[in-house]
């Protein structure tokens, strides 16, 4: 039985959005964007709880239960199931998803091992293509954005690169099976902050921003507004597309 708040949420007719990894860095920045955009947001985290709840309450505060953390396990395809329905019953709607959780590691083809392989592609494949599932059935219409890659395809990468080239085709192939119902678009990043995982000295930063034409990292803001164009009507007729948000990175 839905809650009263929930019902009040509901017949507002306020969307609602599931934004995965939201907790921190660029997911972040894309839930605080969509909240900016008259959104309720739902703020999925695997193990960074204290600053999903800090967004969320910064968020509630701006307005009061428009944001709430779930937690979920995405390498866990009945966490995935679980997760949407909770998204869905928490204010008896859900309009759009947002793919953004990933792990980046370098796995150079002499030591990739099984592990690897598994948990890259299952956090950059597998659960957004199990999640568009889930939400989907649960969305009357709506969007999926997926984040993908500017370029994929870099030495000492395979199995996140191939994870991410398989997403760009999944994102492709699900606006054709999801329309004209669900609008499914990526949107595909260069560097925008340095990657936690992959250590890079001061020259290696340097050689990185100089295949950057504009020269600079990106911003996570800068991200997040491409992902709230492709959610809103102003993108109604676009559906299947790669958006580049990388400074030119990919002509390189």
């Amino acid at each position: 039985m839905k809650s009263r708040r929930s019902i009040r949420q509901n017949r507002s007719g306020t969307r609602v959005a599931l934004v995965t990894g939201a907790a921190r860095r660029i997911g972040a920045a894309i839930a605080r964007e969509l909240h900016t955009s008259g959104m309720n947001v739902a703020i999925h985290y695997r193990g960074s709880a204290t600053e999903a709840r800090a967004l969320a309450a910064e968020l509630n505060r701006a307005r009061a239960d428009s944001a709430e953390c779930f937690r979920a396990d995405l390498l866990d395809v009945a966490a995935i199931e679980q997760l949407a329905r909770e998204v869905h019953a928490r204010w008896g709607r859900l309009d759009a998803l947002v793919n953004n959780a990933s792990t980046y590691e370098r796995t150079p083809i002499a030591e990739l091992r099984e592990r690897d392989f598994e948990a890259l592609v299952g956090s950059n494949l597998k659960a957004p293509l199990f999640l568009a599932q889930a939400c989907a059935k649960r969305m009357r219409s709506g969007a999926i954005v997926n984040v993908v890659d500017a370029k994929p395809a870099r030495a000492g990468f395979s199995a996140y690169g191939s994870a991410k080239a398989g997403l760009i085709a999944l994102t492709e192939i699900l606006a054709l099976e999801l329309a004209p119902r669900i609008r499914v678009n990526a949107v595909a990043p260069g560097h925008i902050l340095w990657a936690e995982s992959t250590k890079l000295t001061a020259a290696q930063r340097k050689k990185e921003l100089a295949q950057v034409p504009l020269a600079r990292l990106g911003t996570p803001t800068e991200i997040a507004r491409a992902v709230s164009f492709l959610v809103s009507d102003d993108a109604s007729y676009l559906t299947g597309a790669v958006i580049p948000v990388d400074g030119g990175l990919r002509l390189r």
